[in-house]
């Protein structure tokens, strides 16, 4: 009897796993649509946006707090809630939106289920292990080689290589000190008749202090008429030194010229900038997703059909910020005179398109299309001056928008 009693609870917990495990799927769903909608304006589950990264949240909050603190930051905050201003104080004293009106605790709790399922790494899987026979040495994988560090040598190894080392620093010098002792000798050697001209005899007179071979000789003849106000032009050859110098610049211009030229395996200076810039784009992918100083030439729309759907753009991925109307709640208010970064329908569609990360403005390039962004651009201009209720403090200098 006992046994089947147990059979049956194990039963009856095995058919309740199996029935909360899509449960909790089918939230996660529905937590995705909701944070989509409202959420990812501000926040990533594993990025820091405007927001904190919300991965692990349900780790260091309990659900009832963050309920309460998404139904209404401000109130928490204003309560003295320790949690809730260390988060306010921690991202710059800006209040989070308020969706007491607008999310239902399901919602919430849907919310809170995608994220924890996003939270939780995916599952691996196991590789199974197959084992190599000795005599086949194809299926083995390189076995890393550790780096050399003299650290990793013991104590006794260093002394000798260090005294090594020593002795012959002894000897180098030993070595030099005779070579410069023994010159007189190679010099008179040298001062032969049959080796006064070879290469060596030049190294030698060189290191002895005879700086003709750079200098060349003088010989203080004087050139017939070439003689003016006193100063007298002498036939001597040009210092060795420049000429060695001007045989090189033309070896270096033939060799150019093969180089880059006839043989064409060399980079010409636009060529190596093209590639820079490839490579560049490779390394930082940021690069290639525009430039916020390019210039635009765009005017804004006026087509009822467009600001419509400007306006449906807005409310679905800035009225989280900007509120509803514009009127600002932690963005600026986007319907008073006052603009941050330019008041003209292209200085507004290239803060939406590239953002403003340091004061918190997302790039919307990778969601929104040109086209999308030049609509809400417009929309925005569109409701300058509609002065809505509530209306946030007016922030930057006054401009007056080129609709």
């Amino acid at each position: 009897m006992r046994r089947l009693t147990r059979i049956c609870w194990l039963a009856a917990l095995l058919s309740a796993n199996t029935l909360w495990q899509p449960a909790q799927a089918q939230d996660a769903v529905k937590g995705k649509a909701v944070f989509d909608t409202n959420c990812a304006v501000c926040h990533s589950v594993t990025e820091q946006v405007v927001g904190p990264a919300l991965k692990d949240v349900h780790k260091r909050r309990d659900e009832k707090w963050i309920t309460s603190f998404v139904k209404n930051s401000t109130k928490m905050v204003s309560s003295g809630d320790k949690q809730a201003v260390e988060v306010f104080e921690k991202f710059g004293k800006v209040p989070m939106t308020s969706f007491e009106s607008t999310l239902s605790e399901g919602d919430i709790k849907d919310v809170i289920a995608y994220v924890k399922a996003e939270s939780e790494p995916p599952a691996v899987a196991e590789v199974p292990k197959t084992e190599v026979t000795k005599g086949d040495d194809s299926t083995k994988e390189p076995v890393a080689t550790p780096a050399f560090s003299l650290k990793d040598m013991p104590a006794t190894t260093l002394v000798l290589l260090c005294l090594v080392a020593f002795l012959l620093l002894i000897v180098m010098t030993v070595l030099i000190v005779t070579f410069f002792q023994a010159l007189p000798i190679l010099s008179h050697l040298y001062e032969r008749p049959a080796l006064r001209n070879t290469t060596m005899a030049r190294v030698i007179a060189l290191l002895r202090g005879d700086t003709t071979t750079l200098v060349g000789q003088h010989k203080d003849i004087l050139m017939e008429d070439h003689s003016y106000d006193g100063i007298h032009e002498f036939d001597n050859d040009l210092p060795p030194w420049w000429k060695y110098m001007f045989y090189a610049t033309i070896v270096f211009g033939v060799v150019y010229l093969l180089n880059y030229h006839v043989l064409g395996s060399g980079q010409l200076q636009d060529a190596e900038y093209q590639a820079e810039v490839q490579q560049a784009s490779l390394l930082n992918p940021a690069s290639s997703e525009g430039n916020a100083n390019e210039v635009t030439n765009f005017t804004a729309l006026k087509d009822a059909p467009q600001l419509e759907a400007g306006k449906a753009t807005f409310i679905q991925n800035c009225a989280a910020c900007h509120g509803q109307e514009g009127q600002g709640t932690v963005g600026p208010n986007l319907t008073d005179e006052f603009w941050l970064h330019g008041g003209d329908v292209n200085a507004v569609y290239k803060t939406v398109k590239y953002g403003v990360t340091s004061k918190g403005m997302v790039a919307w390039q990778k969601k929104l299309s040109d086209n999308q962004i030049l609509e809400v651009s417009s929309y925005i201009l569109s409701i300058q001056g509609t002065k809505p209720a509530n209306a946030k403090a007016p922030q930057g200098e006054k401009v007056e928008a080129k609709k």
